[in-house]
């Protein structure tokens, strides 16, 4: 069992689904940004997702990408990606995985940023725009240093693309809650649940639902039918605005939404 899974067992073992939060590294600076994701971990966060800034974020909604854009151009450079993993890692158990577009994992050299992921105490890596079939380097590579990878499905997916995305993730499958930009949205798509229900059925038992969600009664509704609850967008913008006080505060208020009779 990876520490990702061990940690979303550990959630359920306590009663409650799994509450898994993004930051972007990097933001507003690097000390900032490591205070940040420390201050998930000591609020309620199972997992720590974190983002290295890229200049084309075509995943990202409006408030993720000023958040990126302003550490690109603070002078973000891969080697902070690293520096903070370990010193977030040095000061938790909480695991850390790093949700990254492809391009730069192959500019970096992928079994080069896989050692340098392990070793400064990183569990995996979220690809959002990489599919298993075009990952056979990335799936060596992390089979051979037993990092986490944790590829995509939509509710768009058939069911031959479920079957191969639940077989070549490991930890667990970022399920995606509605088909478009992250950002909070009035209501998550009744897709989600459906998407999550067709993945049991296929024998996937680590689902974790992302895109849109923004508050307790969302995460709690997750929480009904996934495993786990992952926000970003609401996150960014509690540390935009008030810091690392109010970052503090949302997070406890957005894990208080996963306690569940489901465990």
């Amino acid at each position: 069992m990876s520490r990702v899974e061990a940690a979303i067992r550990k959630a359920q073992d306590a009663g409650r689904g799994a509450f898994i939060g993004y930051l972007p590294v990097g933001y507003p600076d690097l000390e900032t940004s490591i205070q940040a994701a420390l201050t998930l971990a000591r609020n309620g966060a199972d997992i720590i997702e974190l983002g290295p800034p890229y200049s084309d974020p075509v995943m990202d909604g409006a408030v993720i990408q000023e958040a990126t854009q302003q550490a690109l151009a603070n002078g973000f450079r891969m080697r902070d990606l690293f520096t903070a993993v370990k010193r977030i890692s040095a000061e938790t158990d909480v695991p850390v995985i790093v949700m990254t577009y492809w391009n730069p994992v192959m500019q970096y050299g992928v079994d080069r940023y896989a050692d340098d992921l392990l070793a400064a105490g990183g569990a995996g890596l979220i690809t959002p725009d990489i599919t298993p079939e075009s990952a056979s380097e990335w799936i060596a590579a992390s089979t051979r240093t037993g990092l986490d990878r944790i590829f995509l499905a939509a509710p768009t997916s058939s069911d031959e693309r479920l079957d191969l995305v639940i077989s070549s993730s490991t930890g667990f499958v970022y399920t995606v809650s509605t088909m478009g930009i992250t950002g909070e949205r009035a209501a998550l798509d009744l897709a989600a649940r459906t998407l999550v229900e067709r993945m049991r059925s296929r024998g996937e038992t680590r689902a974790c639902v992302g895109i849109g969600i923004s508050n307790a009664e969302q995460v709690a509704g997750v929480i009904e039918y996934a495993d786990g609850a992952i926000v970003g967008t609401a996150l960014v913008k509690a540390l935009r605005d008030g810091g690392l006080e109010a970052l503090a505060e949302t997070t406890r208020t957005l894990a208080d939404g996963t306690s569940s009779t489901r465990y």
